[in-house]
This record gives structure tokens, sequence and C-alpha cells, in this order.
């Protein structure tokens, strides 16, 4: 992942440098230092031999630096990270190509993929991301599938605090309470939506730390940097080392765990297998052993759908 992501990193600032050479050039010629002379001409084509350099050696280095072909890169809401560990075997087994993952809140994803990453597959935690990268063109709307439901949980380590309901956050034994950031996290919106239901959220609101995404708010409390986290059932729910109470399903709305095929991706057919292993009884069995709920078959709100490219 930190190799996908500094490839990127590199790739846009080297296109970068190339428009800031060609600017350069461009200006060179417009100040009219091109003279008829002989002096004049050779000025100009040594400076000319200069900027090609450059230009050449930033995309020779872009290119070392942007994903290889073959590579099948997932872009992944951090709750969906216990899942994918578990079936990475089997994703890798059948898809036959390479799969990095690249784990995060589903907004920041979703930012980098309009930014232009190089990323093949996008599971987000809910649909309104997916939604509007396919109503921008930079999804595959016939690929979208909703393949599970996730849940909220209040989730400690402190043997001293009594979690009951969300009502318990307001006890002084709670001093600090994780969530995720609600701007760009789903789960981080679903508890902020879950305590403005509960009437709690101005009385709360000054003990709230925001993380990145719902592995650093539970990586909060792991570290004794927060006493309550607000975060999905997947991530806690083999961690023996606390305690969770689930947040009532009817104070959010609700998670759907959505995947879809960037609209770029030149391994198409990759791509789709990953998602079926999601819809498909091994990738369901593994999803509902992590606490998601699983959408009956009659009642998905998409069908799988065979993709062809040209």
């Amino acid at each position: 992942m930190q190799r996908f992501r500094h490839s990127w990193k590199l790739t846009t600032l080297f296109r970068g440098l190339i428009e800031v050479q060609v600017r350069a050039l461009a200006a060179f010629i417009r100040r009219g230092r091109v003279h008829h002379g002989g002096e004049g001409r050779k000025r100009f084509l040594h400076t000319a031999l200069f900027f090609m350099g450059l230009w050449l050696g930033v995309l020779a280095i872009a290119g070392c630096g942007s994903k290889a072909s073959e590579e099948l890169v997932v872009s992944v809401a951090a709750n969906l990270r216990p899942v994918m560990e578990s079936l990475s075997p089997q994703i890798q087994q059948e898809i036959g190509v390479p799969v990095i993952y690249n784990y995060g809140a589903s907004g920041k994803l979703a930012q980098q993929i309009e930014q232009g990453a190089p990323v093949d597959v996008f599971l987000s935690a809910n649909a309104r991301y997916v939604d509007e990268l396919v109503q921008q063109g930079w999804l595959i709307s016939e690929s979208e599938q909703t393949f599970a439901i996730g849940r909220l949980v209040m989730w400690t380590r402190d043997p001293a605090i009594l979690l009951t309901d969300l009502t318990s956050l307001t006890s002084p034994d709670v001093r600090r309470i994780a969530i995720a950031n609600p701007d760009h996290a789903p789960y981080g919106m679903a508890a902020k939506e879950a305590l403005m239901s509960a009437g709690l959220w101005d009385l709360v609101q000054p003990k709230l730390i925001f993380g990145e995404d719902v592995y650093q708010s539970y990586q909060f409390v792991h570290s004794g940097n927060a006493d309550v986290a607000i975060i999905p059932l997947s991530l806690v729910i083999d961690d023996a080392t606390g305690r969770w109470v689930s947040v009532p399903a009817e104070f959010y709305a609700p998670l759907q765990q959505v995947a879809a095929i960037v609209a770029r991706t030149e391994l198409t057919g990759p791509a789709q297998q990953l998602i079926q292993i999601l819809m498909g009884p091994m990738g369901q069995e593994v999803l509902s052993q992590h606490g998601y709920d699983l959408i009956p078959k009659s009642s998905s709100p998409n069908q799988a759908t065979s993709i062809s490219r040209p």
C-alpha cells in the first residue's frame, strides 16, 4: 500500500514538473529570444535541448513510479480491513494477479479516485460516495454492488466504564470518545447521526476526538487515548481485550457496503472476480463472521452484471 501511495504521489509531482518546464519553454519563445542570427539560434537550441532532456527524464522516472498494469489496486473502506485480510488468500488464488489494498476513509478514497489515483476497484462504507462517482463517470454504473450492511457499536477496554446504551457516554467516567471524522467517514457520519437522534450530540461533543478513519478511532481506545469508541462491529468482534454494545440501527441510516469498478481500469476481469468473491458464499460467510448483516438475494438493490470493455 505504501508503494502504491508513493508511486501515485511521484507521478502527480512529475506531471506538475513537466507542466512547469513546458510553460517555461513557451515563455522563452514568447519573449522573442529566438533571433535570426547564428548565436541566437544556438542559444535557443541549447535551451530547447535542456528542457527536452528534463522532460524526458521526468517522464522516465514517473513511468517507473506508476502502477504496473498487472496489479489490481483496491481502495477499501477501513472498516472492511479484517474482511479483506481474511479473504486475501482466496482472492489472490482466484483472480491470478497481485492485489494491492489501499485502506482509508471512504470519502478520502473517493477523493483520490477523482484526483486520478491508479485504482481499479472501490469498496465504500456507504452508497453515497459510489453514487457520486458513478454520476461523475469515475465508476462503471453496471458494476455497482451492495454486498452487506455494516453495524455500529460502542467499544471500551476500561472495565470501570459501564456501557448499556448511548446515555452511558454522558458518565463522568467517560472523558474522551473517539469517532471517525464525520466529514469524510461514513461510520463517523453514522455516529454523529446516532448521537443527534438520541439527543446527546451537544452533551458529548466536548468529549469527542476524531480519527481520520475508523481504524484510527479504534487505535485511540486501544492505546488509551480515548475511553470509548463508536466504531464498526467488524473491528472489535474478535477483540477479547474490550467490550462492545450495539448502537440501535434505527438511530442512523443503513451503512451499505458497496463495491464498484473504476471506469479507466485495464483489469475489468479480475475486478469483477473480486466483487463476485465478496458476493459469493465464501465472501458472505466471512462478512457475517465479522458482524455484517447480509442482504437476501431477492432484495438486493443491484444484481451482478457482466461488463464487457472494448
